[in-house]
Protein backbone atom coordinates (compact mmCIF):
# COMPACT_ATOMS: atom_id res chain seq x y z
CA UNK A 1 0.00 0.00 0.00
CA UNK A 2 1.33 3.60 -0.82
CA UNK A 3 1.65 6.06 1.68
CA UNK A 4 0.22 8.79 0.06
CA UNK A 5 -3.43 7.10 -1.15
CA UNK A 6 -6.03 8.82 0.40
CA UNK A 7 -8.49 7.33 2.67
CA UNK A 8 -12.17 6.97 1.08
CA UNK A 9 -13.14 4.05 2.57
CA UNK A 10 -17.01 3.87 3.59
CA UNK A 11 -19.12 1.84 5.15
CA UNK A 12 -19.42 -0.89 2.02
CA UNK A 13 -15.68 -1.26 2.79
CA UNK A 14 -15.92 -1.88 6.25
CA UNK A 15 -17.82 -4.46 5.99
CA UNK A 16 -16.25 -6.22 3.26
CA UNK A 17 -12.66 -5.75 4.80
CA UNK A 18 -13.34 -6.00 8.05
CA UNK A 19 -10.92 -8.79 9.13
CA UNK A 20 -8.16 -6.06 8.01
CA UNK A 21 -8.41 -4.46 10.94
CA UNK A 22 -6.57 -6.10 13.81
CA UNK A 23 -3.39 -7.18 14.13
CA UNK A 24 -7.32 -13.84 13.16
CA UNK A 25 -6.70 -18.74 7.68
CA UNK A 26 -6.17 -22.42 9.71
CA UNK A 27 -7.37 -23.24 12.36
CA UNK A 28 -6.28 -24.85 16.36
CA UNK A 29 -8.34 -27.40 17.39
CA UNK A 30 -9.23 -28.68 20.68
CA UNK A 31 -8.12 -30.67 23.01
CA UNK A 32 -9.25 -33.69 21.28
CA UNK A 33 -11.20 -34.96 24.27
CA UNK A 34 -14.35 -36.58 23.39
CA UNK A 35 -15.95 -36.70 27.06
CA UNK A 36 -16.44 -34.07 29.30
CA UNK A 37 -15.25 -35.24 33.34
CA UNK A 38 -18.86 -36.30 34.00
CA UNK A 39 -18.58 -38.80 31.19
CA UNK A 40 -21.04 -36.75 29.24
CA UNK A 41 -20.07 -36.76 25.47
CA UNK A 42 -18.66 -32.94 24.59
CA UNK A 43 -20.60 -30.83 22.22
CA UNK A 44 -18.45 -29.40 19.27
CA UNK A 45 -18.26 -25.50 19.15
CA UNK A 46 -16.58 -23.72 16.89
CA UNK A 47 -14.60 -19.94 17.50
CA UNK A 48 -14.01 -17.34 14.56
CA UNK A 49 -11.09 -14.66 15.76
CA UNK A 50 -10.43 -12.03 13.54
CA UNK A 51 -6.77 -12.52 12.99
CA UNK A 52 -3.65 -15.08 13.47
CA UNK A 53 -3.10 -16.21 16.59
CA UNK A 54 -1.25 -14.18 18.72
CA UNK A 55 -1.49 -13.01 22.54
CA UNK A 56 -4.26 -10.95 21.61
CA UNK A 57 -6.97 -13.78 22.23
CA UNK A 58 -5.05 -15.57 24.63
CA UNK A 59 -7.80 -16.09 27.09
CA UNK A 60 -9.46 -18.34 24.41
CA UNK A 61 -6.56 -20.23 23.88
CA UNK A 62 -5.73 -20.24 28.03
CA UNK A 63 -9.46 -21.95 28.38
CA UNK A 64 -8.57 -24.53 25.81
CA UNK A 65 -5.24 -25.48 27.38
CA UNK A 66 -6.68 -24.81 31.12
CA UNK A 67 -9.77 -27.36 30.21
CA UNK A 68 -11.98 -25.22 30.81
CA UNK A 69 -14.14 -25.08 27.91
CA UNK A 70 -13.86 -29.21 28.00
CA UNK A 71 -15.17 -28.94 31.96
CA UNK A 72 -18.12 -26.94 30.29
CA UNK A 73 -18.85 -29.70 28.12
CA UNK A 74 -17.78 -28.04 24.99
CA UNK A 75 -15.31 -29.40 22.68
CA UNK A 76 -13.93 -26.37 21.24
CA UNK A 77 -11.71 -25.65 18.09
CA UNK A 78 -10.06 -22.10 17.93
CA UNK A 79 -10.53 -20.94 14.32
CA UNK A 80 -7.81 -18.26 13.18
CA UNK A 81 -8.38 -15.20 10.79
CA UNK A 82 -6.94 -13.50 8.33
CA UNK A 83 -6.89 -11.02 6.02
CA UNK A 84 -9.76 -12.47 3.28
CA UNK A 85 -11.78 -13.44 6.93
CA UNK A 86 -14.79 -11.27 8.23
CA UNK A 87 -15.33 -12.92 11.48
CA UNK A 88 -19.04 -11.92 11.73
CA UNK A 89 -20.28 -13.41 8.45
CA UNK A 90 -18.60 -16.46 9.44
CA UNK A 91 -20.82 -16.33 12.11
CA UNK A 92 -23.75 -15.07 10.35
CA UNK A 93 -23.61 -17.84 7.70
CA UNK A 94 -23.17 -20.82 10.44
CA UNK A 95 -19.97 -21.40 9.27
CA UNK A 96 -19.21 -21.03 13.17
CA UNK A 97 -21.05 -20.62 16.38
CA UNK A 98 -19.08 -17.47 17.84
CA UNK A 99 -17.21 -14.90 16.36
CA UNK A 100 -14.81 -12.25 18.17
CA UNK A 101 -14.81 -8.95 16.25
CA UNK A 102 -15.00 -4.90 16.80
CA UNK A 103 -18.56 -3.50 17.58
CA UNK A 104 -17.96 -0.75 15.04
CA UNK A 105 -17.02 -3.39 12.51
CA UNK A 106 -20.03 -5.93 13.80
CA UNK A 107 -22.04 -2.92 13.93
CA UNK A 108 -22.03 -2.07 10.17
CA UNK A 109 -22.36 -5.77 9.13
CA UNK A 110 -25.28 -6.06 11.20
CA UNK A 111 -26.99 -2.88 9.53
CA UNK A 112 -26.17 -4.96 6.49
CA UNK A 113 -28.51 -7.57 7.48
CA UNK A 114 -25.90 -10.19 9.70
CA UNK A 115 -27.86 -11.38 12.16
CA UNK A 116 -25.22 -11.01 15.08
CA UNK A 117 -25.80 -10.32 19.18
CA UNK A 118 -22.37 -8.85 21.28
CA UNK A 119 -22.87 -11.14 24.04
CA UNK A 120 -19.61 -10.49 26.08
CA UNK A 121 -17.48 -7.41 25.63
CA UNK A 122 -13.78 -8.11 26.40
CA UNK A 123 -12.26 -5.60 25.76
CA UNK A 124 -13.08 -2.30 27.63
CA UNK A 125 -11.33 0.38 26.29
CA UNK A 126 -9.70 0.70 22.79
CA UNK A 127 -6.66 -0.18 21.91
CA UNK A 128 -6.18 2.29 19.30
CA UNK A 129 -3.22 5.14 19.46
CA UNK A 130 -1.89 8.03 16.95
CA UNK A 131 1.68 7.88 17.45
CA UNK A 132 4.62 10.33 17.11
CA UNK A 133 8.45 11.09 17.54
CA UNK A 134 8.31 12.85 21.00
CA UNK A 135 10.36 16.14 18.59
CA UNK A 136 7.02 16.32 16.94
CA UNK A 137 5.27 17.89 19.51
CA UNK A 138 1.53 15.78 19.06
CA UNK A 139 0.12 14.86 22.71
CA UNK A 140 -3.17 16.07 21.55
CA UNK A 141 -5.81 15.17 18.54
CA UNK A 142 -5.76 19.30 17.76
CA UNK A 143 -1.95 19.36 17.16
CA UNK A 144 -2.65 16.83 14.30
CA UNK A 145 -3.01 20.57 12.56
CA UNK A 146 -0.57 20.73 9.49
CA UNK A 147 0.74 17.44 9.97
CA UNK A 148 0.99 14.17 7.99
CA UNK A 149 -1.74 11.62 9.52
CA UNK A 150 -1.49 7.81 9.06
CA UNK A 151 -3.91 4.83 9.80
CA UNK A 152 -4.83 1.73 8.00
CA UNK A 153 -7.98 2.58 6.51
CA UNK A 154 -10.81 0.08 6.18
CA UNK A 155 -13.12 1.45 9.15
CA UNK A 156 -10.21 2.17 11.66
CA UNK A 157 -9.95 5.78 10.71
CA UNK A 158 -13.29 6.68 12.20
CA UNK A 159 -11.97 7.27 16.52
CA UNK A 160 -9.32 9.38 14.63
CA UNK A 161 -11.84 10.80 12.40
CA UNK A 162 -14.15 12.21 15.56
CA UNK A 163 -11.31 12.96 17.56
CA UNK A 164 -9.75 15.10 14.65
CA UNK A 165 -13.48 17.49 14.44
CA UNK A 166 -14.07 17.03 18.54
CA UNK A 167 -10.65 18.89 18.31
CA UNK A 168 -12.49 21.77 15.95
CA UNK A 169 -10.12 20.47 12.82
CA UNK A 170 -11.33 20.05 9.35
CA UNK A 171 -10.34 16.30 8.40
CA UNK A 172 -10.30 17.28 4.88
CA UNK A 173 -8.17 20.11 4.83
CA UNK A 174 -6.60 20.73 8.42
CA UNK A 175 -4.56 17.81 8.01
CA UNK A 176 -2.54 15.26 5.19
CA UNK A 177 -4.15 12.24 5.82
CA UNK A 178 -2.35 8.89 4.39
CA UNK A 179 -3.03 5.83 4.32
CA UNK A 180 -0.54 3.55 5.68
CA UNK A 181 1.03 -0.17 5.72
CA UNK A 182 -0.08 -2.39 8.29
CA UNK A 183 3.18 -1.63 10.16
CA UNK A 184 5.18 1.52 11.37
CA UNK A 185 7.77 1.60 8.62
CA UNK A 186 5.82 5.11 7.89
CA UNK A 187 6.48 6.72 11.37
CA UNK A 188 10.58 5.30 11.33
CA UNK A 189 11.01 6.62 8.26
CA UNK A 190 9.94 10.11 8.55
CA UNK A 191 6.95 10.04 6.28
CA UNK A 192 4.27 10.20 8.43
CA UNK A 193 4.10 12.51 11.68
CA UNK A 194 1.66 10.56 13.52
CA UNK A 195 1.05 6.86 12.66
CA UNK A 196 -2.12 4.52 14.06
CA UNK A 197 -0.72 1.92 16.26
CA UNK A 198 -2.47 -0.55 18.62
CA UNK A 199 -1.07 -0.91 22.21
CA UNK A 200 -0.47 -4.36 22.03
CA UNK A 201 1.53 -4.80 18.77
CA UNK A 202 2.52 -2.06 16.32
CA UNK A 203 3.58 0.38 19.26
CA UNK A 204 5.29 -2.80 20.71
CA UNK A 205 7.19 -3.02 16.76
CA UNK A 206 8.56 0.82 17.38
CA UNK A 207 10.18 -0.53 20.95
CA UNK A 208 11.28 -3.15 19.16
CA UNK A 209 12.87 -1.64 16.40
CA UNK A 210 16.99 0.42 17.02
CA UNK A 211 16.83 3.82 17.33
CA UNK A 212 19.57 4.78 14.54
CA UNK A 213 20.40 8.13 17.02
CA UNK A 214 21.24 6.58 20.12
CA UNK A 215 22.17 2.68 19.16
CA UNK A 216 19.67 0.96 21.33
CA UNK A 217 15.79 0.25 21.21
CA UNK A 218 13.38 3.12 21.19
CA UNK A 219 12.07 4.32 24.40
CA UNK A 220 8.65 5.32 25.08
CA UNK A 221 10.30 8.73 26.80
CA UNK A 222 11.58 9.12 22.54
CA UNK A 223 7.20 8.57 21.79
CA UNK A 224 4.05 10.82 22.18
CA UNK A 225 0.64 9.06 22.15
CA UNK A 226 -2.49 10.40 21.13
CA UNK A 227 -5.13 8.12 23.32
CA UNK A 228 -8.83 8.18 22.14
CA UNK A 229 -9.77 6.97 24.88
CA UNK A 230 -8.69 10.49 26.66
CA UNK A 231 -9.74 12.57 23.71
CA UNK A 232 -13.26 11.06 24.45
CA UNK A 233 -13.88 9.53 21.30
CA UNK A 234 -12.62 5.85 21.25
CA UNK A 235 -14.98 3.24 20.45
CA UNK A 236 -15.72 -0.93 21.55
CA UNK A 237 -13.05 -3.00 20.28
CA UNK A 238 -12.60 -7.06 20.70
CA UNK A 239 -16.30 -8.45 21.53
CA UNK A 240 -17.48 -12.14 21.56
CA UNK A 241 -20.68 -12.24 19.14
CA UNK A 242 -23.04 -14.65 19.01
CA UNK A 243 -26.07 -15.58 16.34
CA UNK A 244 -29.47 -13.98 16.70
CA UNK A 245 -32.13 -15.75 15.59
CA UNK A 246 -30.59 -18.48 17.86
CA UNK A 247 -30.49 -16.60 21.04
CA UNK A 248 -34.08 -15.70 20.13
CA UNK A 249 -34.96 -19.29 20.05
CA UNK A 250 -32.73 -22.13 20.67
CA UNK A 251 -32.73 -22.97 24.09
CA UNK A 252 -29.82 -25.48 23.79
CA UNK A 253 -27.90 -22.94 22.33
CA UNK A 254 -28.91 -20.01 24.80
CA UNK A 255 -27.64 -22.66 27.50
CA UNK A 256 -24.34 -23.28 25.40
CA UNK A 257 -23.81 -19.51 25.30
CA UNK A 258 -23.62 -19.15 28.80
CA UNK A 259 -21.07 -22.32 29.15
CA UNK A 260 -18.76 -21.23 26.34
CA UNK A 261 -18.65 -17.43 28.52
CA UNK A 262 -18.43 -19.37 31.60
CA UNK A 263 -15.10 -20.78 30.05
CA UNK A 264 -13.96 -17.88 27.89
CA UNK A 265 -13.85 -15.68 30.62
CA UNK A 266 -12.33 -17.97 33.56
CA UNK A 267 -9.31 -18.30 30.79
CA UNK A 268 -9.35 -14.32 30.74
CA UNK A 269 -8.81 -14.51 34.20
CA UNK A 270 -6.28 -17.06 33.93
CA UNK A 271 -4.51 -14.79 31.53
CA UNK A 272 -5.12 -11.66 34.07
CA UNK A 273 -2.87 -13.82 36.79
CA UNK A 274 -0.79 -15.89 34.57
CA UNK A 275 0.34 -13.57 32.27
CA UNK A 276 3.49 -15.41 31.28
CA UNK A 277 2.10 -18.57 31.49
CA UNK A 278 -0.88 -17.43 29.14
CA UNK A 279 1.70 -16.26 26.68
CA UNK A 280 3.66 -18.97 27.04
CA UNK A 281 0.37 -20.97 25.72
CA UNK A 282 0.09 -18.80 23.00
CA UNK A 283 3.56 -18.87 21.88
CA UNK A 284 3.52 -22.87 22.01
CA UNK A 285 0.18 -22.67 20.02
CA UNK A 286 2.15 -21.28 16.85
CA UNK A 287 1.93 -17.83 16.59
CA UNK A 288 4.58 -16.11 14.37
CA UNK A 289 5.68 -13.26 17.09
CA UNK A 290 8.56 -13.90 18.73
CA UNK A 291 7.88 -14.68 22.96
CA UNK A 292 8.89 -11.31 24.33
CA UNK A 293 5.86 -9.79 22.03
CA UNK A 294 3.84 -12.02 22.96
CA UNK A 295 4.46 -11.47 26.50
CA UNK A 296 3.98 -7.83 25.98
CA UNK A 297 1.02 -8.39 24.29
CA UNK A 298 -0.94 -10.24 26.67
CA UNK A 299 0.43 -7.58 29.35
CA UNK A 300 -1.00 -4.93 27.25
CA UNK A 301 -4.83 -6.65 26.86
CA UNK A 302 -4.70 -7.09 30.22
CA UNK A 303 -4.28 -3.70 30.78
CA UNK A 304 -7.74 -3.04 28.22
CA UNK A 305 -10.04 -5.49 30.37
CA UNK A 306 -8.79 -5.41 34.08
CA UNK A 307 -9.95 -4.15 36.66
CA UNK A 308 -13.86 -4.87 35.35
CA UNK A 309 -15.57 -3.03 37.77
CA UNK A 310 -18.81 -4.90 36.74
CA UNK A 311 -17.07 -7.69 36.01
CA UNK A 312 -15.12 -9.31 32.74
CA UNK A 313 -17.43 -9.20 29.95
CA UNK A 314 -20.02 -7.24 30.98
CA UNK A 315 -21.52 -4.78 27.85
CA UNK A 316 -21.22 -0.45 29.56
CA UNK A 317 -24.26 1.28 28.24
CA UNK A 318 -22.44 4.53 28.58
CA UNK A 319 -19.55 2.91 26.57
CA UNK A 320 -21.97 1.19 24.17
CA UNK A 321 -23.45 4.40 23.35
CA UNK A 322 -20.15 6.22 22.88
CA UNK A 323 -19.13 3.96 20.22
CA UNK A 324 -22.77 4.09 18.32
CA UNK A 325 -22.97 7.66 18.40
CA UNK A 326 -19.12 7.53 16.62
CA UNK A 327 -20.41 4.99 14.39
CA UNK A 328 -23.09 7.14 13.71
CA UNK A 329 -21.76 10.86 13.64
CA UNK A 330 -18.08 10.45 12.73
CA UNK A 331 -17.67 10.95 9.16
CA UNK A 332 -14.64 9.59 6.75
CA UNK A 333 -13.29 12.30 3.49
CA UNK A 334 -16.19 10.31 1.69
CA UNK A 335 -18.81 11.97 4.13
CA UNK A 336 -19.60 7.92 4.57
CA UNK A 337 -20.43 7.12 8.84
CA UNK A 338 -19.37 3.80 9.95
CA UNK A 339 -23.67 3.03 9.88
CA UNK A 340 -26.39 5.18 9.46
CA UNK A 341 -29.16 4.41 12.28
CA UNK A 342 -28.86 3.14 15.92
CA UNK A 343 -28.78 -0.73 15.81
CA UNK A 344 -31.77 -2.57 17.30
CA UNK A 345 -32.36 -3.69 20.71
CA UNK A 346 -30.98 -7.34 19.84
CA UNK A 347 -27.48 -5.86 19.03
CA UNK A 348 -26.07 -6.30 22.18
CA UNK A 349 -27.46 -8.06 25.71
CA UNK A 350 -25.60 -8.80 29.15
CA UNK A 351 -27.90 -11.98 29.95
CA UNK A 352 -25.61 -14.47 28.94
CA UNK A 353 -22.54 -13.12 30.51
CA UNK A 354 -24.10 -11.75 33.66
CA UNK A 355 -24.97 -16.03 34.00
CA UNK A 356 -21.53 -16.85 33.53
CA UNK A 357 -20.19 -14.28 36.23
CA UNK A 358 -22.83 -15.71 38.35
CA UNK A 359 -21.68 -19.19 37.88
CA UNK A 360 -17.94 -18.07 38.12
CA UNK A 361 -18.54 -16.17 41.20
CA UNK A 362 -20.32 -19.14 43.14
CA UNK A 363 -16.90 -21.12 42.83
CA UNK A 364 -15.17 -18.02 44.47
CA UNK A 365 -13.69 -17.10 41.46
CA UNK A 366 -12.70 -13.06 40.90
CA UNK A 367 -14.66 -12.00 38.52
CA UNK A 368 -13.24 -7.86 38.94
CA UNK A 369 -9.80 -7.72 39.23
CA UNK A 370 -10.08 -4.59 41.69
CA UNK A 371 -6.43 -5.21 42.80
CA UNK A 372 -4.97 -5.84 39.12
CA UNK A 373 -1.50 -4.89 38.89
CA UNK A 374 -0.05 -4.94 35.40
CA UNK A 375 3.44 -6.73 35.07
CA UNK A 376 7.19 -5.13 33.60
CA UNK A 377 7.33 -6.36 30.36
CA UNK A 378 11.13 -6.20 28.69
CA UNK A 379 11.07 -5.77 25.08
CA UNK A 380 13.88 -7.00 22.86
CA UNK A 381 14.85 -6.21 18.99
CA UNK A 382 12.17 -7.22 17.02
CA UNK A 383 9.93 -9.02 19.59
CA UNK A 384 12.37 -12.58 20.10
Amino acid sequence: MKHSRRITLGAAAIAASAALILSGCSSSSGTGDTASSSGGALTPVKLQLQWFTQAQFAGYYAALDQGYFADEGLDVTIVEGGTDIVPQTQLADGAVDYAVAWVPKALASREQGAGITDVAQILQKSGTLQVSMADKNITTAADLKGKTVGNWGYGNEFEMFAGITKAGLDPATDVKLVQQAFDESGLLDGSIDAAQAETYNEYAQILETMNPATGKLYQPSDLNVIDWNTEGTAMLQDAIWANTEKLNSDQAYQDQTVKFLTAALKGWIYARDNPEKASAIVVAKGSQLGASHQLWQTNEINKLIWPSAAGVGIIDDASWKQTVDVAMTAKNLEGTTVITKAPDSDAYTNTYVQKALDALKAEGVDVTGTSYKPITVTLTEGGK
